[in-house]
């Protein structure tokens, strides 16, 4: 039976984490990984390794490691949970899944930015996962002026949008449907 990597792709409080924790709690063998929990983990136990301006290449790291011993240690599903938001990065992990084999499916969640803003405003998340972010809002505007976000359906094998929080329940369907065949 083939494995499945879902790739959630989405901004800020678009409801990525939420997604990928009810689509573990009901999909066989799989398991979350999620960058957020990394960048909590170095904040808390390594900042001083993380590097000061560019990209966070310590979390990416802890990252890549962890998705490979997953990859290649277990047989287990993979929801890779964050916002996954450049092409050629999402290429590049979609293509070393492909590789060993795995069926690729991306949940892109195309939700209005007021709703964003709106959750932004009223989130209680942690802030420690921000390197060089000073507020969700602050992430959300850079994601907004970023015009590298959109993937297509030719990146995967499935691919999902969620315009509405509401659709997750029949995604979710979908994709068990979609391990019950492969």
């Amino acid at each position: 039976m083939a494995r499945l990597v879902v790739m959630t792709v989405g901004k800020t409080h678009s409801g990525k984490t939420t997604f990928a924790k009810e689509l573990d709690s009901v999909l066989q063998e799989a398991i979350v990984i999620d960058q957020d929990n990394h960048a909590e983990f170095i904040h808390e136990h390594y900042m001083k390794l993380c590097p000061i301006e560019g990209p966070n290449t310590f979390k990416i790291s802890v990252t890549n490691a962890i998705v490979n011993y997953a990859m290649e240690q277990s047989n287990y599903h993979i929801i890779l949970c964050n916002s996954n938001l450049n092409k050629l990065g999402r290429a590049n992990v979609l293509q070393s899944f492909h590789n060993q084999g795995f069926t690729s499916i991306i949940v892109y969640f195309e939700l209005p930015t007021d709703l964003l803003k709106e959750r932004v405003i009223r989130t209680n998340r942690r802030k420690t996962i921000f390197r060089s972010a000073s507020s969700f809002l602050e992430v959300l505007e850079r994601q907004d002026k970023s015009s590298d976000i959109e993937p297509s359906k030719d990146e995967a094998n499935y691919m999902f949008v969620i315009n509405d929080p509401n659709d997750t329940a029949g995604i979710i369907q979908n994709i068990i449907a979609i391990s019950d065949i492969r």
